[in-house]
């Protein structure tokens, strides 16, 4: 889909809640503002929905991505990014309403939050995200993962946080736990 007057539909009473919504609550304008910060063309979407093209910034690592109701996408066109993948805009446009349904920035932690889980059951950010299967993983280009043991990702877990601390997966301490370390 691209913002020809063909696709430019009028928003409906909801959609207008929605966009109103996201003013309020300041996850439009801050869009905004990371989309300029990006370099990137703000261009008028089908309803009601600023669309934001040629981000430049590396984070976040996304072909597209949403903040209030602006979908900002690092193709250089909105048309290059639904080419690249069908559906994206109505996956993104899907997230413009978890903005509103969070109230705004509350949707940054709890977003990262479900990153977290999604990583623990499944091994990816997005499988068992509940906003990313909730705006539909196919659509926003993702593959559904086995969920895993939440064991599994625990383990997997506490080696990767031993790897990066420099500390041994079983403690550190010498192969001595904590409690019979004197500790």
């Amino acid at each position: 889909m691209t913002p020809t007057s063909s696709t430019r539909t009028r928003p409906s009473a909801m959609e207008r809640v929605r966009n109103v919504g996201n003013w309020a609550n300041l996850s439009t304008p801050m869009g905004l503002a990371i989309a300029r910060a990006g370099g990137s063309r703000i261009v008028r979407g089908p309803r009601g929905l600023t669309l934001a093209e040629g981000y430049r910034l590396g984070f976040p690592m996304a072909g597209a991505f949403t903040v209030g109701s602006v979908v900002i996408t690092a193709h250089p066109t909105w048309a290059a990014a639904e080419a690249a993948w069908p559906g994206t805009l109505e996956h993104e446009e899907s997230h413009t309403w978890q903005w509103t349904l969070c109230l705004g920035a509350p949707f940054l932690p709890l977003y990262t939050a479900a990153m977290g889980w999604s990583w623990l059951r499944t091994g990816d950010r997005s499988s068992a995200n509940a906003f990313e299967r909730a705006a539909d993983l196919a659509l926003g280009g993702y593959v559904e993962r086995p969920r895993r043991p939440l064991a599994d990702g625990v383990r997997r877990l506490v080696g990767l946080s031993a790897r990066t601390s420099g500390a041994r997966p079983n403690g550190g301490h010498g192969g001595r736990r904590a409690d019979d370390a004197g500790a």
